[in-house]
């Protein structure tokens, strides 16, 4: 007599259903890009609405005391809903959601079930958007691959045919957080797979190109960052000077992940639940909203103003520990929430300390920031997620910035080398094995 399937587990995973030929897969692949481009643009556009809504409020409505005050109780209010919904609903949606996916992948868990999609949805736009300094690609590529496995129960596909579809549903996700479709296809292959194959590529595209059109019909076209295009001459010493940055940014990636991963280990110490512990970090980021509101939420403001080169350079150190600690804190505060933009954000920071340190050594360079910026980006993501295909490739399409593929080269190649010589894991790697053994 058959093992009974357990109500938790995937009706897929005992299918014998052989996979079906690239072509059908690939139309599955569009339709799969059509919901997760609707649910995730839809999230993104609310963030959107949010994170203004937060700045009108904090700048123009209770930047002054007791009123203040209040931004604290709708933080602190906000995190702890965040959390309560997943701790009682789903306690899959907490966190990136990344390392899940992944391990769902390498067969190490069972998909989560459509339920996990408007605890995400929900919890994120509570969490993010109440000013907590996370990111929205987290809860994107979780729900694009609930979804993306939702479609392949429902059709009743085989396990390969649902395998491929959940891994391009998570690439769509990430395509459609960041709009960059390369990134979204080339993160399925290098982060989640780990490898080539014809199938997973080709449906990959087909969901991230179409997650994209239907995204871009909510938000529009137009790249993340605004950078105006300065005539950089890559020279030898140039090179150098971005090898250079890409090692001290692989330093601090390194300082990066241990930060994260040490603040998780101290905040599970603290003897509270799980929602208390939300409602005290959210009220700390309702403190941020309140006292310094470009410096909550996702990073963004604080990325754009790193490419402007507008910020103060004896200011980078601190604003640097600020993000660093606050990012750690809310990710700690187990609500849905990414890693991504939160990492692109302190990647900035560094590489327009390292731009002006260039121009020290080199002043004819004065001036030329950004490039510093662009690949102190894409080096903190090789370094912590080492994953440097994606890091290039998302931050040129963030950027629109395709001339400077040889300094993102050299710098996620040294951020990689510092980041590996120092025997530091993989963040989502080093995530994915703390939740195992927390199962044990």
């Amino acid at each position: 007599m058959p093992k009974p399937t357990h109500s938790h587990e995937a009706p897929e995973m005992a299918s014998v259903e052989p996979p079906s030929n690239l072509t059908v897969l690939s139309l599955l692949s569009i339709l799969t890009g059509i919901v997760v481009g609707a649910i995730c643009g839809t999230f993104r556009l609310l963030l959107n609405r949010a994170d203004e809504l937060r700045n009108v409020l904090s700048l123009h409505t209770f930047h002054n005391f007791p009123a203040g005050l209040f931004l604290i109780v709708i933080g602190s209010g906000t995190a702890f809903i965040a959390a309560l919904l997943v701790k009682r609903l789903a306690p899959l949606a907490s966190g990136s959601g990344i390392p899940h996916v992944e391990a769902v992948l390498a067969g190490l868990a069972t998909p989560a079930t459509i339920g996990l999609i408007p605890v995400k949805f929900v919890g994120g736009l509570l969490a993010i958007g109440g000013g907590l300094a996370l990111g929205r690609e987290g809860p994107s590529v979780q729900m694009g691959a609930t979804a993306a496995n939702t479609i392949g129960r429902m059709l009743r596909l085989g396990p390969a045919d649902c395998r491929s579809l959940l891994a391009a549903g998570a690439g769509a996700g990430l395509a459609t957080a960041f709009n960059a479709p390369g990134a979204g296809a080339i993160f399925v292959l290098e982060e989640l797979v780990g490898r080539f194959e014809a199938r997973t590529v080709c449906s990959a595209l087909g969901a991230s190109v179409s997650a994209i059109l239907v995204a871009r019909a909510l938000l529009g076209g137009q790249p993340d960052f605004t950078v105006i295009d300065a005539p950089l001459v890559i020279s030898v010493s140039t090179q150098l000077l971005f090898l250079l940055t890409g090692l001290a940014v692989g330093l601090l990636s390194v300082v990066y992940n241990r930060t994260l991963l040490a603040t998780l280990r101290v905040a599970e110490q603290i003897n509270i639940s799980v929602e208390a512990r939300a409602a005290v970090i959210g009220a700390i980021g309702g403190l941020v909203v309140w006292l310094a509101p470009h410096l909550a939420g996702g990073g963004d403001w604080i990325t754009q103003s790193a490419i402007n080169g507008t910020l103060v350079w004896t200011a980078l150190p601190l604003l640097y520990v600020i993000r660093l600690f606050f990012g750690s804190m809310s990710y700690a505060a187990a609500t849905p929430g990414g890693l991504f933009a939160p990492m692109l954000a302190l990647g900035a920071l560094a590489g327009m300390g390292c731009g002006d340190l260039a121009h020290v050594l080199m002043p004819a360079l004065a001036g030329q920031v950004t490039p510093f910026v662009i690949v102190g980006m894409a080096g903190m993501f090789a370094g912590a997620v080492r994953a440097p295909l994606t890091g290039i490739i998302l931050v040129t399409e963030m950027t629109n910035m395709p001339s400077l593929l040889l300094p993102l080269l050299s710098g996620s190649f040294a951020a990689m080398f510092v980041a590996d010589g120092m025997g530091e894991a993989p963040i989502y790697e080093a995530l994915r094995n703390r939740a195992a053994a927390e199962k044990r």
